[in-house]
């Protein structure tokens, strides 16, 4: 009777430890309620569950290291090319080998490769581009980042915090293209043409050109996309008033972050963490970030259908092609620049 109950219970343990390998647990930045989808067709093609655990860029961070371990995730996946760096310069990220991520993500929107593998891939991509208010604003004196410090647009730069992510990956690729002195020059002409005090996010910056508190704004392609696409009255307002350049198209091109992921150091299913990776790289999962969250798929020609995608840049533009990882190097310099010029 008593082996009976002992092969049960490991029968019954077995079983289990069969069920908890069909998981991946997602430590997720992305608070977009689109990507449930994206979740639910990965478990229908490989009936693996994604738990998912969701927090800010630093929040995840800084979970990962208080955790160490005894962390139950699996995939790291963050909103910014600063946070993946500073992850994997923090030693909280495994590295892997995975031919087919390889040969979808471009080199320069993944980490460096190593004897042990690559540590993070980028699968999405949106651009920092300038809003003006087409009224008061010409669209050549804002068609590079160098000009919104030129003194002819005093008075009428927004932002939000130069602090805050978005910001600091542009100000590390600005750095990284002129050199830490002229940045830092660049940076206090921003600081000299603002309207305001920087504050709220993105939306905030392009409503405030439309209703004429400021003349020009930084910010990411998809939230303006999102206003493009509403059809909310007050949203068609904002979207007729405001113009869009995509910044630097004769010189060294705009700026690009991206959303990416990384197997945690300390996963426990790392085979089904690739796989999840590797659906993020497929052409669904690829078509789906430009429709579900208006951002352009890293992999190279897949064709885009989102309408205000194409109606902002015409169809294609041209990026930047420094590595992320030279962005993230910048981080700490760019601070230090931050502080230096009084950009809050």
């Amino acid at each position: 009777m008593f082996k009976k109950v002992v092969l049960s219970s490991l029968l019954l343990l077995a079983g289990f430890a069969s069920a908890q390998e069909q998981v991946v647990n997602l430590y997720s930045a992305r608070h977009y309620q689109t990507d449930e989808k994206l979740y639910s067709d990965f478990t229908k093609a490989t009936g693996i569950k994604v738990n998912r655990v969701d927090a800010d860029d630093a929040g995840i961070l800084a979970r990962l290291k208080a955790e160490g371990a005894a962390s139950p995730a699996d995939v790291i996946l963050l909103v910014d090319a600063a946070r993946l760096w500073k992850g994997d310069m923090d030693g909280l990220f495994k590295p892997i080998k995975s031919p087919a991520l390889e040969a979808a993500i471009p080199a320069k929107l993944r980490a460096r490769e190593t004897a042990e593998g690559t540590t993070w891939f980028g699968f999405s991509t949106r651009a920092r581009v300038v809003v003006y208010d087409k009224l008061k604003v010409k669209k050549a004196d804002v068609d590079t980042y160098e000009k919104l410090a030129d003194p002819k647009n005093k008075g009428l730069l927004c932002t939000r915090s130069g602090a805050h992510p978005y910001n600091l990956s542009l100000f590390g690729a600005v750095t990284e293209h002129m050199g830490e002195a002229k940045a830092e020059e660049w940076l206090k002409g921003l600081v000299a043409n603002m309207a305001r005090d920087p504050k709220g996010g993105d939306s905030d910056q392009i409503k405030a050109v439309a209703s004429g508190e400021c003349g020009i704004a930084l910010t990411n392609t998809y939230y303006l996309a999102r206003i493009m696409r509403s059809k909310a009255p007050e949203d068609i307002a904002v979207a007729d008033r405001v113009g869009v350049v995509f910044p630097n198209q004769a010189s060294w091109g705009t700026h690009v972050n991206i959303a990416g992921a990384a197997v945690a150091k300390n996963a426990k299913n790392t085979a089904n963490a690739i796989k999840f990776m590797e659906y993020l790289a497929s052409p669904s999962a690829q078509e789906y970030f430009a429709n579900g969250n208006n951002e352009w798929p890293a992999v190279p020609g897949l064709g885009v259908s989102n309408p205000a995608l194409k109606a902002m840049s015409n169809g294609s533009f041209k990026s930047e092609t420094i590595p992320i990882s030279a962005v993230g190097n910048n981080q700490l310099k760019v601070q230090q620049m931050l502080d230096r010029v009084g950009y809050k």
